[in-house]
């Protein structure tokens, strides 16, 4: 084997905007180390700060694409909003994660906010979220179309008394609702001392183990809570210890967490790889000419999209795994059928993984992928039949007819010199595209072909001349 391309992979932005938020709801000053640089993050600390923090730059890494923050928690650990007439501009931009994580935690304290974005973010629902806040007691006025951003919260704090403590919440949709939730929950009800459950309801669970996430953000914050789960015999049992850790799925009505009431706790806190990010660098260890060492990654991760791994060997790839880094070498590739319920933002990079494996593949369970940055089972599908594969949409996914490396190269390399790709305003796209320009005798420079290249920024700003670094 050929020595391998050395990447780090870059900050985990699902990490990121959990420990700012828990930063900044902590009282005192904290420090954050790796914190991932780009648009989506940049838009959790500027509205942290609007609502009373402080973000302090200590240094930033060689790239600019992860950096150290001091942090200055909120008085009283208690976001501060505005007035009715004036409330306080939250713009979340493009950011999913932003908008369901902070408009709980928002709800969570004082004043008045406006949380809105950009236009297809007022286009994605958040109802769900905000049905459940409205039980405890902020109100809540959409501003345009019902149910979705730009909406205005008018809020007093969180009560739990009114609900008896108990609170539904479904994640057919999404998993940042119940996270969202879960990170304004110790806020809720500190004057009467009544601890928030949230019990999971719903037809399904998705991505679940983002809420995994969420629970180590809490717990590393100082913040007590109790997984319980139904068991045969139908009673609730709390998990012991730590074993929530262990949870992969999560079955609605048979889940619930109850977060006692508190105050974040200051400290200190280094954010880990991504595994989203990473997937594009282990793919293209798979695809590309030569082995993919990514490093940074934590094998023990709670990350969901640490599924990737099984996912490559699952399709044929020769991988191996350390503690803080993965080597992928090529491979050939065969078409699996899988669900990704629990790691839908893999899809995309599985999808064009699936072009250049023999037969077809079938992805499952990600029916919600509709409603995030673009359509992510009909964006693949067109921008994969620009090189004549041909993919199959359906309700909950999508089927791949896999051409095979070969027949998938010679197709890119058959393109016209005016042929373009279109990201559809969404990172992932753009970056799982790339995988085609790293196929056998491939000389296309995807980011040239890109109508929109710079749209990366939004998770991992420094991507293109790191990918030059594979080629």
């Amino acid at each position: 084997m050929s020595s391998p391309r050395r990447v780090t992979a870059p900050a985990s932005k699902s990490l990121s905007h959990r420990y700012c938020i828990g930063a900044a709801l902590a009282a005192g000053e904290s420090r954050l180390r790796h914190v991932l640089e780009s648009r989506d993050t940049q838009c959790t600390r500027a509205i942290l700060a609007a609502a009373g923090a402080s973000f302090r730059l200590e240094a930033r890494s060689e790239h600019g694409d992860a950096a150290d923050w001091r942090v200055d928690g909120m008085p009283g650990g208690l976001p501060r909003g505005a007035t009715p007439d004036a409330p306080l501009s939250c713009d979340v931009h493009e950011s999913g994660t932003t908008c369901r994580l902070l408009t709980a935690v928002l709800a969570a304290g004082k004043g008045c906010f406006r949380i809105h974005g950009a236009p297809r973010m007022h286009e994605r629902p958040i109802a769900e979220l905000t049905d459940a806040l409205a039980l405890l007691g902020p109100r809540i006025r959409f501003e345009g179309k019902p149910g979705c951003p730009p909406l205005l919260i008018e809020t007093d704090g969180l009560e739990t008394a009114a609900v008896q403590g108990h609170v539904p919440l479904g994640m057919d949709h999404s998993s940042q609702y119940f996270s969202g939730l879960l990170l304004a929950a110790p806020l809720a009800g500190t004057a009467g001392g009544v601890p928030l459950t949230v019990a999971l309801t719903g037809g399904k669970a998705v991505s679940w183990p983002y809420v995994g996430l969420t629970l180590q953000c809490l717990q590393d914050f100082g913040i007590r809570f109790a997984v319980e789960v139904l068991d045969n015999a139908e009673q609730w049992r709390a998990l012991p210890g730590d074993d929530w850790r262990h949870l992969e799925t999560a079955v609605p009505g048979r889940l619930r967490v109850t977060v006692q009431p508190g105050r974040y706790r200051p400290g200190e806190h280094t954010v880990e790889g991504d595994w989203s990010g990473a997937s594009y660098l282990l793919g293209a260890g798979a695809v590309g000419s030569s082995p993919v060492r990514v490093e940074g990654l934590r094998a023990d991760s709670l990350q969901g999209d640490r599924a990737m791994l099984g996912i490559l060997r699952d399709m044929g790839a020769r991988l191996a795994v350390e503690d803080d880094a993965v080597t992928v070498e090529p491979s050939a590739l065969r078409g699996i059928d899988v669900d990704m319920g629990a790691c839908p933002d893999l899809v995309p990079t599985v999808a064009v993984l699936a072009a250049a494996a023999r037969g077809e593949t079938r992805i499952r369970n990600v029916a919600h992928l509709r409603i995030k940055e673009s359509d992510r089972i009909t964006a693949p599908a067109q921008e994969l039949a620009r090189v004549g594969v041909r993919v199959e949409p359906q309700d909950d996914g999508l089927v791949v007819h896999g051409l095979g490396a070969e027949v998938l190269a010679a197709n890119v390399r058959a393109l016209s010199p005016d042929a373009r790709f279109l990201a559809h305003n969404d990172h992932r796209i753009a970056m799982s595209l790339a995988l085609l320009s790293l196929l056998p005798g491939v000389t296309l420079a995807l980011r040239d072909r890109l109508d929109d290249p710079g749209v990366v920024a939004k998770s991992f700003p420094h991507f293109w001349s790191l990918w030059e670094a594979l080629r």
